[in-house]
């Protein structure tokens, strides 16, 4: 019986799982962001965030632990240098994982992990907007028509992927589609 075990075992045995998991974490920390299946990046998930949190005191207790998970000195150095003065203040979740789609060839669920600090369209796109306050239910400041300001909309970065892009022409055609079934029945 497997009763309450969550880990996913991925199709592996446990030194393939424990290296492959290794060499994720270690691309993951020197590249800032990777692509994989949406069952590898939540093992990946629960693999990294607790050396990231180990990365935080950088003592030489620590570091060996560090080294014994990742077996890789280079994203050792990376991690206990650059990510932990970045995630030095957050208090947990360190990690992003953003869901792409089917991949062709299996039809298996991709997705991004990427480090949250190290995401630079989505740091600009939220230092541009104001604080947040508080404010009660009834009553705001809502426009009369209730349509957003095109201009705040069209003004975030969005990254260059292919879903995004995709996604922003199938919109325009469809757009294209209704305006000229509009003229037909006009005239």
């Amino acid at each position: 019986m497997r009763h309450g075990k969550k880990d996913n075992h991925l199709g592996r045995t446990a030194s393939h799982r424990k290296a492959m998991l290794s060499n994720m974490a270690s691309s993951l920390i020197i590249h800032k962001r990777i692509e994989t299946t949406l069952a590898k990046a939540k093992e990946l998930r629960k693999y990294v965030e607790p050396l990231l949190t180990r990365a935080k005191e950088d003592s030489t207790h620590n570091r060996r632990i560090v080294f014994s998970y990742l077996n890789d000195k280079e994203s050792t150095k990376e991690l206990f240098g650059a990510v932990s003065d970045k995630i030095a203040d957050r208090p947990g979740g360190y990690t992003r994982i953003i869901k792409l789609g089917n991949r062709l060839g299996d039809a298996a669920e991709t997705a991004l992990i990427e480090l949250v600090d190290f995401n630079d369209a989505l740091l600009l796109a939220n230092a541009d907007k104001p604080a947040k306050t508080r404010r009660s239910r009834r009553g705001g400041s809502k426009k009369a028509d209730g349509t957003a300001d095109v201009q705040t909309v069209s003004s975030t970065k969005k990254e260059d992927h292919p879903i995004v892009a995709e996604s922003e022409e199938i919109s325009e055609e469809v757009k294209d589609t209704d305006e000229s079934k509009g003229d037909t029945e006009k005239e």
